[in-house]
């Protein structure tokens, strides 16, 4: 395992960009945190988003404490790979739309039109940006 002290790497980067699951854990509550699957992109400045409602727990949770962290991982049947990215995050009003648009193209196939109806569905309602600002950022790669 290695830790770089904030910054993602081409190779991260490159990772990052496939379509797999990320695991999301905020700070905050009473339990301890729960991670959660979500869909993510990793952005050419450094920085992680992701798309949720505005009145979810999460956002609730951020608001109190803006601490977050995403680990995604290899599928199974290739190499043990996973990262790690933890740091403050904001909750942007912009942006979530186009956002959930380019996600859903990259994990599902939008010419099914029951993937399209639920797209649509997605962003008839209302959307924010969650942005994770890398401070720790950890990997393994076997």
């Amino acid at each position: 395992m290695s830790t770089d002290a904030a910054a993602l790497t081409a190779q991260d980067l490159e990772f990052l960009r496939r379509p797999l699951y990320g695991f999301l854990s905020v700070a905050g509550g009473p339990l301890p945190p729960q991670p959660r699957p979500v869909w993510f992109e990793a952005t050419a400045e450094g920085t992680i988003q992701l798309f949720t409602g505005p009145d979810t727990l999460k956002v609730r949770r951020l608001s109190r404490d803006p601490r977050a962290s995403l680990v995604v991982a290899a599928p199974v049947g290739e190499r043990e790979r996973w990262l790690s990215v933890a740091g403050p995050t904001t909750v942007e009003p912009d942006g979530a739309d186009d956002l959930c648009t380019r996600l859903a193209a990259r994990y599902w196939d939008l010419a099914d039109p029951a993937r399209a109806a639920e797209l649509a569905a997605m962003r008839a309602g209302d959307l924010v940006r969650i942005v994770i600002h890398p401070e720790t950022v950890s990997r393994y790669v076997n």
